[in-house]
């Protein structure tokens, strides 16, 4: 019996490639609100002997899906696209858009030394393209990995090497679905708030859903750079930055 089968039977598995994308969106969406307009609001949500549970704290929590999901589609995306070189030349492509909005909602200016998660999505892109099309050349596939891996790391692209290597486990870890969750949790920064992510992934039906077209497939990449640009607007407008 294949892992995937264990932990949710084929009827309960009810989520598209599109649902998904659509969790990812509305999670890292949360997550940067939170992040970034929120952070001192003081909004108490729940209070007890335990702690205290803030309004900032809930949705960083719930930000935390995102990069999981996103990193399970792209690893969806490698085994079905029909053109892997474009694949990840928009990967690049959206990765260069996204920097100057991402640096100014991080630092008001372009000098934030972090880059933006699409440079993480794609070097671990091209670091599965390094597994599959160096398989039988097991050398050049090390150096390979190890040179995009230090690329990760001097690059200082969001999530670094960790991420990084949690696509990879996306990737190597596909058939063995309980290991994939508990190593990608394991490893995964966002800790067992990240590991929840692993829940609508495995309700995964392997259909594409309702995203379909060009226009839309563009629309959600867009929709990166976009909400961050607007979230910079809106905090330059009411704090000055």
């Amino acid at each position: 019996m294949k892992a995937e089968s264990v932990i949710i039977p084929e009827k309960l598995k009810i989520l598209s490639g599109s649902a998904l994308k659509c969790i990812a969106l509305f999670t890292m969406i949360v997550d940067h609100v939170g992040l970034h307009l929120l952070r001192n609001s003081g909004i108490v949500l729940l209070h007890t002997g335990l702690g205290t549970l803030t309004l900032f704290t809930l949705m960083r929590k719930v930000g935390r899906l995102a990069f999981p999901i996103y990193c399970f589609l792209l690893v969806e995306g490698f085994l079905h696209t029909r053109d892997r070189k474009k694949y990840g030349l928009n990967l690049l492509a959206f990765a260069l858009i996204s920097e100057i909005p991402w640096d100014l909602e991080h630092n008001g200016n372009l000098q934030y030394p972090v880059q933006n998660v699409f440079f993480t999505l794609f070097l671990g892109y091209a670091g599965l393209c390094c597994i599959e099309e160096l398989r039988d050349k097991p050398w050049e596939q090390l150096i390979s990995l190890v040179a995009v891996a230090l690329a990760a790391m001097n690059l200082n692209a969001d999530y670094g090497l960790g991420g990084f290597a949690f696509i990879l486990v996306m990737y190597l870890l596909r058939e063995e679905k309980i290991l994939q969750a508990v190593v990608g949790t394991c490893i995964e920064s966002g800790g067992w708030a990240a590991g929840l992510a692993f829940i609508p992934i495995n309700l995964y039906n392997g259909k594409r859903g309702f995203i379909k077209g060009k226009v839309m497939k563009y629309a959600f990449y867009a929709a990166y750079p976009v909400h961050i640009l607007i979230i910079y607007l809106i905090r330059k407008k009411t704090v000055g930055f």
